[in-house]
């Protein structure tokens, strides 16, 4: 398989976690040292969401990181444009309503859900800021949004070793236990190519989202933002034409 390069070609990076599909979730919880499972409820209760509440998950990938929502009684619906995760996603947690659809092109209704999250995928879009703006489409007003995505540590020293693990063990790791080890060089590029934490919450806001702000975890290799979408126009900014009579 050709890797994905940094210009992310829709079908090359598809194709990319359609071949990592069958060892992923192994993969991200040995190359992570176990922290994944730790951002993962961090996520879930940055979200915090409620029962019966309506939660889109994007990029959800097999689904591990969709779960917690519905543990809380949530409706959740895991969504990826990766088929190879779909199909891995539905055979372990068939419970679960996976979508197929692209993160620049959501295949629902504008204003359906109350929450959106994407986890370690928004730097996998080919144009990040259509994505974030088709979330903030798709997103109730009040809603919330949650980026969970690597990013700089905030530590010089701690920065450097890291960049040498990503460019260097990572790949090395991944070697010996990813289905499709050649795709991990092509996720520590981006990784290190990502804008910084203060970088991507100036993308959020520009997309329209409100109040985007962020959380270092784990010394900032991983940062939580979030953000709302504004809130609706009030009857009162929108005065009836009193020429027009009212339903």
């Amino acid at each position: 398989m050709t890797r994905a390069q940094l210009d992310k070609h829709p079908a090359d990076v598809a194709a990319m976690f359609d071949a990592v599909a069958r060892r992923y979730d192994l993969t991200n919880d040995v190359l992570s040292l176990g922290q994944d499972r730790r951002w993962r409820k961090l996520v879930v209760d940055a979200v915090d969401p409620r029962p019966g509440e309506t939660v889109l998950d994007v990029a959800a990938g097999t689904g591990t990181s969709s779960q917690p929502f519905a543990d809380r009684g949530a409706r959740v619906v895991p969504c990826d444009f990766s088929l190879g995760m779909l199909r891995v996603g539905k055979s372990a947690r068939p419970h679960l309503g996976f979508t197929a659809g692209d993160g620049t092109r959501l295949p629902f209704a504008a204003g359906t859900f109350d929450a959106v999250t994407i986890s370690f995928g928004l730097r996998n879009i080919v144009d990040p800021d259509a994505g974030l703006r088709e979330m903030l489409r798709v997103t109730k007003p009040g809603g919330r949004l949650v980026v969970c995505e690597f990013s700089h540590p905030t530590w010089a020293p701690f920065r450097t070793a890291y960049v040498e693990y990503l460019m260097r063990a990572l790949p090395a790791i991944a070697r010996a236990v990813s289905s499709s080890p050649d795709a991990y060089v092509y996720l520590a590029e981006s990784i290190r190519a990502w804008p910084d934490q203060a970088g991507l919450a100036t993308r959020i806001a520009a997309a329209g989202w409100s109040s985007p702000r962020w959380l270092n975890v784990s010394g900032g290799i991983v940062a939580l933002h979030h953000a709302t979408t504004p809130p609706a126009p009030s009857a009162a900014a929108h005065p009836a034409d009193p020429a027009r009579p009212q339903a």
